[in-house]
């Protein structure tokens, strides 16, 4: 596998920055600051797609920025992993942009220009995290993404917005200074802190000391929303809902999954991770936090928190496919980041169409809105259909590839875990179904259509995208995912 060096991830990166200073400076004007929102994301999605060609080649992208300490600097490396994680994180963002402008135009929201600088600034560190050499950038871009976040959970500027901020710094900051720890001990411990297929921790310290910066580690990614870490995911549901699509779809959660996985294949390898035990630790954690986020979600009417308690129990396949430690149960995991993002986003661009037009935000009240907002509806409905890991939705891909991964591992227990998940999601999902389309409406719910064009054509395209990503598996994305994991296995006893 050959290096390359490269400015363009550096300007993957650099390009929302500089929209946000922009957005900032045509905050009087609101067509000029959304215009640049819209360019950015696409000149964005457009450098990554750049990038691609050397990462399907099998080669690495590479771009040192700050030398700190011998073994230790500021650098961005695109590989495989990394550009799964990108491609999902730019591309969502384009739909995104459109999104946001028509649902916060058709509700006439406020501090727009806090928004969009937001935005832009929370997807260049995803981008950082996603492109990162070393602990030490992703620890740099973890902690911009916390910051710059912050401001859309708080958006609406009520006391319960307030009181989910609050929460979601206390997680995520005393996560903050765990990772930090973390990263801290392993130069320490190693002298180093980039990131290597099969990891370079094996044989620096007592095997206790390895386990408990393992938990370090995991606690530092609490933006995973693994239980007991979650409390912050339901509560930051109180923001507009592009936020919740850009909290669950896009980036903050997605950036703490990718970590714990960096975080397992290359920094302590899958071999290490076995031999202290810390599999079975994060199988255990995986297996509960599915199913008990599967038993939240039953008990909510509010349809957003419903989502949300989703996304909970969905992030943790992530783990569990990693846990699993065989090659098929770590392409289940990588292939979900992509693929839940798609699906996840659709799900709450629909939550936001019933919110931002039919004024709808409880299961309860949405009787007969399948026939009024048909379009809205059958894309939830794909959406639902693709977490519950039925065809033709690609879902059913990654519950597949899991499923092999607990067989290859011997693992009945995550056999069945994945099992019951499932029909947990058939569960709280399919009733909204047979809400919307089969009960009739309440008296008086007539004059209902459809969103607004900016809002109901991002929703139709990552809905249909959810179809064709199973429909059509030649895609890059199942490509890097491949390299992603010869690279891994290549490196296994």
């Amino acid at each position: 596998m050959a290096a390359v060096q490269s400015a363009m991830p550096v300007c993957a990166v650099l390009l929302p920055l500089s929209a946000a200073v922009l957005i900032l400076l045509s905050r009087r004007h609101e067509n000029v600051r959304e215009g640049w929102t819209i360019l950015a994301a696409v000149a964005n999605f457009a450098i990554v797609l750049s990038i691609l060609p050397q990462i399907l080649a099998g080669n690495r992208v590479e771009c040192t920025l700050i030398e700190l300490l011998p073994g230790i600097d500021v650098a961005l490396r695109v590989d495989a992993f990394g550009m799964i994680f990108a491609l999902t994180a730019s591309g969502l963002w384009v739909a995104t942009s459109f999104y946001s402008i028509g649902y916060m135009r058709t509700l006439r929201e406020h501090a727009l220009t806090r928004y969009f600088f937001s935005f832009a600034v929370a997807i260049a560190a995803a981008l950082g995290i996603a492109f990162s050499a070393n602990l030490l950038t992703m620890f740099v871009f973890y902690e911009i993404l916390t910051v710059s976040t912050y401001p859309l959970v708080v958006h609406t500027e009520t006391e319960e917005a307030r009181r989910a901020g609050r929460k979601y710094f206390a997680y995520l900051l005393f996560a903050g200074v765990s990772f930090l720890f973390s990263v801290v001990l392993t130069y320490y411990l190693t002298g180093t802190t980039d990131f290597a297929p099969g990891g370079f921790l094996a044989g620096t310290g007592p095997v206790l000391l390895q386990q408990i910066l393992f938990v370090t580690f995991l606690i530092g990614f609490a933006k995973a929303a693994w239980m007991p870490m979650h409390g912050w995911l339901p509560s930051a549901m109180v923001a507009p809902t592009p936020v919740s699509a850009l909290l669950h779809a896009v980036a903050v959660v997605k950036a703490g999954v990718f970590g714990i996985v960096r975080v397992v294949c290359f920094v302590y390898g899958l071999e290490l991770t076995a031999e202290i035990g810390m599999s079975t630790l994060l199988a255990a954690i995986a297996a509960a936090t599915i199913i008990l986020g599967s038993l939240f979600a039953l008990q909510q009417d509010n349809l957003k928190r419903r989502l949300a308690y989703s996304t909970i129990s969905q992030l943790s396949y992530i783990l569990l496919g990693v846990a699993l430690l065989t090659p098929m149960g770590i392409t289940g995991a990588m292939i979900h980041i992509p693929f839940h993002g798609f699906m996840k986003i659709t799900l709450f661009f629909c939550a936001g169409a019933l919110i931002a037009t039919a004024g709808k935000e409880y299961i309860s009240d949405m009787k007969g809105i399948g026939r009024q907002m048909p379009v809205t509806m059958l894309m939830f409905a794909i959406g639902a259909i693709g977490i519950c890991g039925l065809p033709p939705v690609c879902g059913l891909i990654t519950k597949w590839y899991l499923v092999l991964g607990a067989m290859q591992a011997h693992q009945l227990i995550a056999f069945l875990v994945i099992i019951t998940s499932s029909v947990l999601n058939i569960f709280y999902f399919f009733p909204i179904i047979h809400t919307a389309f089969f009960e009739e409406p309440d008296d008086g719910e007539q004059g209902v259509r459809e969103a607004p064009l900016f809002m109901l054509v991002p929703l139709v395209i990552t809905g249909v995208g959810s179809l064709l990503l199973f429909l059509a598996p030649d895609l890059p994305f199942l490509r890097l995912v491949e390299l992603a994991v010869g690279e891994l296995v290549g490196v296994l006893p």
